[in-house]
């Protein structure tokens, strides 16, 4: 599914290119200029595919094995919202800045506070070796086992750059609507919750790796500098440092297809 998704994403982002690239400068002259900062703040719902985590310890408990094709679920808490601490759902905040000279282009920083929880009770293929046995073969996978999570954030920190194309804007200019298109890449910094034969870890925050994606971003200018924004995420995400219980380590990657909602406001 998440690989079809970017598929689809990748071919509507091409065509939607191609057409609305013919606007030409003179009719894109029309609109109201929207430059300087942006700051918005939204929640997200996200779809992971299926990853190979390695479990590495060369320290004081010796293992070092895989779990193939593990599947993973997010956890969104948006019936939480309104109940508690609004940075307990997955969250995601945009910080941004359009240019003055080519207000078409801009560059952003986001954070999604996306969370990443491999399923309990999978039967996995498991490969490797865990304190000096050999292991090649279909096991059952539940907490008396192993268990990973990134709940405290799975923590996607990137630097986008932007392309604006305007679509329409109302006669008053208070409101418009426009096409973004994000490319970027940063880091990801997970506090990884893992429980390893009875032993469980909640790690500290911790730089593990890198992401890289695109976006295809919907705005709608609501009232003057009140903005909202709908977007559709894929990017590619590679934990190969994160934290184990003990000394060990963890390393996985992944494909991620992210639906954002955000309501902020254009200085």
């Amino acid at each position: 599914m998440i690989k079809h998704s970017g598929i689809i994403c990748f071919l509507v982002f091409s065509i939607i290119f191609t057409f609305t690239s013919r606007i030409s400068a003179q009719d894109s002259l029309k609109f109201k200029q929207e430059t300087g900062f942006y700051f918005s703040w939204g929640y997200n719902k996200d779809y992971f595919s299926k990853s190979d985590i390695h479990f590495k310890d060369s320290g004081n408990d010796q293992y070092d094995f895989k779990l193939i094709d593990a599947k993973s679920k997010d956890l969104p808490g948006f019936k939480d919202i309104l109940k508690t601490d609004l940075s307990i759902p997955q969250y995601v905040c945009r910080l941004g800045y359009y240019f003055k000279r080519k207000s078409q282009f801009g560059i952003e920083l986001n954070f999604d506070h996306a969370k990443y929880i491999v399923y309990d009770n999978q039967t996995l293929r498991v490969t490797g070796q865990i304190r000096g046995r050999a292991i090649d073969k279909d096991t059952l996978v539940d907490n008396n086992f192993i268990h990973l999570e990134h709940t405290n954030g799975a923590n996607f920190l990137m630097a986008n750059m932007l392309y604006r194309i305007k679509i329409y804007e109302s006669a008053n200019h208070n409101s418009a609507l426009s096409l973004i298109f994000k490319t970027g890449m940063g880091t990801v910094i997970p506090k990884t919750d893992v429980t390893f034969m009875g032993t469980r870890l909640d790690n500290k925050f911790h730089i593990a790796g890198f992401i890289a994606g695109e976006e295809i971003t919907v705005r709608y200018r609501i009232y003057k500098g009140l903005i909202s924004e709908f977007s559709s995420k894929n990017a590619y995400v590679n934990y190969f440092n994160a934290l184990g219980v003990g000394t060990a380590k963890v390393s996985h990657s992944f494909f991620t297809t992210m639906l954002i909602l955000t309501l902020g406001y254009q200085f």
